[in-house]
């Protein structure tokens, strides 16, 4: 079984400039080692841009998102330098297939958050240069691509804005993929109209299920599968429990979850996109190691062979060839 992870927050363990951690070996959930051993033959690492009381609780000094996204970057190659023995960068097909014949994973950067682009258009072509190959256009707040979820209605209908819109036509013509997770119904409908090709939602899930604004309707699972686009499986409880105050990651949630976007979208439209590392609760799957454990679950739901191989790796396998370049 092999897997393809859509999404994870990993690379925060850099934030520290005093103390940087490891993405070889580490007490989060994902590490190369713990990739390794769970079968994922590629991992895409999101640069989250912070919010102000993200570095207050950890007590780190504030950076300028331009900072950050260097210093995390930096440090993001550095490693793949320092254990290309196992795993290389990857920014589009091509690179997936030549990692796996040396035998290594791959590693994508992708970018949580594209306010950085700060209404210049220019910007976007910076990301890609940097090596960036999906970008999340939003995180939980309004910014000069649009507006974020919400469970106020009006924030909830607005859609993208005329920067915005020329930003993700951009990212089609350069082949950065368009992330929907985190945007605003009317964010998500704006996408679907602007763009020619197939995008994505990384990590998100269902909302028929649980009702967090986080996660897709019906309509919206379906647009996504009618383009070619992907939906990778969240594991954060509050996407996946009826109770949203639930704290509780449970491999039978999972499931459903992913019977629902199978049977909505089609089971090509179905992917896998933990935010390891960027969730909290109590999760039954802590960790990239113990992924095969989701694969006998789903076996045992019922899911076919064929479809397994398409959740696993196979969905995220041809829309990284469709879109990436």
């Amino acid at each position: 079984m092999n897997f393809i992870d859509l999404h994870c927050d990993t690379l925060t363990v850099f934030a520290d400039r005093e103390h940087p951690g490891s993405l070889f070996a580490n007490e989060s959930g994902v590490d190369f080692q713990k990739m390794k051993a769970g079968g994922v033959t590629a991992q895409f690492f999101a640069v989250w841009l912070p919010e102000e009381a993200w570095w207050k609780s950890r007590e780190l000094t504030p950076m300028a998102d331009e900072v950050y996204l260097r210093l995390l970057s930096e440090h993001f190659y550095r490693e793949l330098e320092a254990h290309g023995d196992i795993i290389g960068f990857a920014g589009n097909e091509a690179d997936l297939i030549r990692n796996e014949k040396g035998g290594r994973m791959s590693a994508f950067l992708t970018l949580e958050n594209s306010r950085i682009l700060a209404g210049d258009l220019t910007n976007v072509e910076v990301c890609y240069q940097k090596g960036i190959r999906l970008m999340t256009l939003t995180w939980n707040d309004p910014n000069c691509l649009g507006a974020a979820h919400s469970e106020d209605s009006k924030r909830m209908g607005t859609g993208l804005t005329p920067f915005g819109r020329e930003a993700v036509r951009r990212m089609e013509e350069l082949g950065i993929a368009v992330d929907v997770s985190h945007l605003s119904d009317g964010g998500f409908w704006d996408v679907a109209d602007v763009l020619k090709g197939p995008f994505l939602a990384s990590h998100s899930n269902a909302r028929a299920l649980a009702g967090n604004t986080r996660n897709l309707t019906d309509e919206m699972i379906k647009k996504i599968g009618d383009r070619g686009g992907v939906i990778g499986l969240n594991f954060a409880p509050q996407f996946l429990n009826p109770d949203l105050a639930a704290d509780v990651s449970r491999i039978s949630c999972l499931c459903a979850h992913a019977a629902h976007i199978r049977n909505k979208g089609g089971a090509e439209c179905l992917a896998l996109g933990t935010d390891l590392d960027g969730i909290e609760g109590e999760l039954e799957i802590p960790g990239s190691r113990e992924l095969p454990l989701l694969w006998e679950a789903l076996k045992n739901y019922g899911f076919t062979e064929s479809e397994l191989e398409k959740f696993g790796a196979g969905n995220a396998r041809r829309f990284i060839g469709d879109v990436m370049r």
